[in-house]
């Protein structure tokens, strides 16, 4: 039987998120979904008048070129996509494994080598078109977030079908400000951390480009961050899981870098350029749906009374000149359950415990 609420997200995407217009080319990027969604959003693409294209995945094949990776192999599929999406004003891009581990053994400098050659696909497809991207359920998504396979089901579509509309006017309150604080200071178990927003912008992300969405994020100035902060969501890049990450910071550059189990691992992630040691975002999530961590970015980052403090690149939107191939959302959860903590704008209060307390702000308590 069909889930009719495939059709609604399929809508809400094509429609709200990429807002597609007559004649524009959508590409629509599959991985490890099933046909269903696929052939919604075509039609639901061709319902508006637009023109879908499809590419599909498989994250074992992936997998295999991941690991062989050479510099004329991604060249040639750097340069064939770059001119695929200089044609694409839309895109989707839905992602759906079994197994998120999936890359974990492949080489790091093989992933790096990947991941460098198709930055400029990445940023033309962020700078020049519309975009949003989005998991799509599976049992192992249940597994990981600790659910039964129908639990989660109905747990990601209340997600992902949120009234984002409503949120916007307690989202735009915090854009603003943000917009006009300079000293930031979050205190937390662990975590004593002091850093400037100033002449940094900041953005709502509200159901545009990330479904599920729920943030408000920006940039610290690059060598402003000092103190150290301890995570406490456990997280998952390049295929590696990490638990309980520590950054140590001086003059914006991460000085020391620790988790359970995994230093070498961390570090040589962190040692990819440059850029990979100084932070490129920090954002705070409002999703009243998502309280959990289930290491899947798309949701950590939008928890109810959480921020992310992002190591690596910056967005063009909120730029503070950090330029990396890593962009890395760590995340840490301050409500009471998750022990708490503060976060201070030029020495005010804006939020205890993962509660905001101007009432302009009451909104995104959920």
């Amino acid at each position: 039987m069909h889930d009719p609420r495939i059709d609604h997200l399929a809508k809400q995407l094509v429609r709200y998120s990429c807002a597609l217009k007559k004649g524009e080319k959508i590409l629509i990027d599959l991985h490890d979904v099933p046909e269903s969604i696929g052939l919604a959003l075509i039609r639901e693409s061709r319902a508006v008048g637009g023109i879908p294209i499809v590419r599909m995945h498989n994250s074992r094949i992936t997998r295999e070129m991941l690991f062989g990776a050479t510099e004329p192999q991604y060249d040639f599929i750097a340069r064939h996509q770059l001119a695929e999406m200089q044609e694409i004003q839309a895109y989707i891009a839905i992602r759906g494994t079994n197994n998120i581990a999936e890359t974990s053994d492949v080489p790091a400098k093989n992933m790096a080598l990947a991941m460098g050659k198709l930055r400029p696909v990445t940023d033309h497809r962020v700078k020049k078109s519309k975009w949003v991207v989005l998991r799509w359920p599976s049992p192992s998504m249940a597994q990981q977030a600790g659910m039964s396979t129908q639990t989660f089901e109905d747990f990601y579509f209340d997600c992902c079908l949120l009234d984002y509309k409503a949120l916007q006017p307690a989202m735009k309150s915090l854009q603003k400000i943000m917009n006009k604080t300079d000293q930031v200071h979050i205190k937390g178990p662990g975590t004593d951390l002091r850093f400037s927003l100033k002449g940094i912008n900041s953005l709502v992300s509200c159901g545009e480009r990330n479904i599920p969405d729920g943030e408000v994020f920006s940039a610290p100035v690059k060598d402003s961050v000092e103190g150290v902060i301890r995570y406490n969501a456990p997280t998952i890049y390049q295929g590696i899981p990490f638990d309980n990450i520590e950054l140590t910071f001086e003059k914006g550059k991460i000085i020391k870098a620790t988790c359970d189990g995994k230093n070498k691992e961390l570090n040589k992630i962190l040692d990819a350029d440059e850029g990979a040691r100084y932070i490129g975002e920090f954002a705070l999530g409002v999703h009243p749906k998502i309280r959990h961590a289930m290491r899947d970015i798309l949701f950590d980052e939008k928890i109810a009374g959480s921020f992310h403090f992002t190591p690596g690149q910056a967005y063009e939107e909120a730029d503070n000149g950090n330029r990396s191939q890593v962009h890395w959302d760590m995340v840490s959860i301050q409500r009471k359950d998750y022990g708490g903590g503060e976060i201070w704008f030029d020495g005010k209060l804006i939020r205890q415990d993962g509660i905001f307390l101007p009432p302009a702000l009451a909104a995104l308590n959920g």
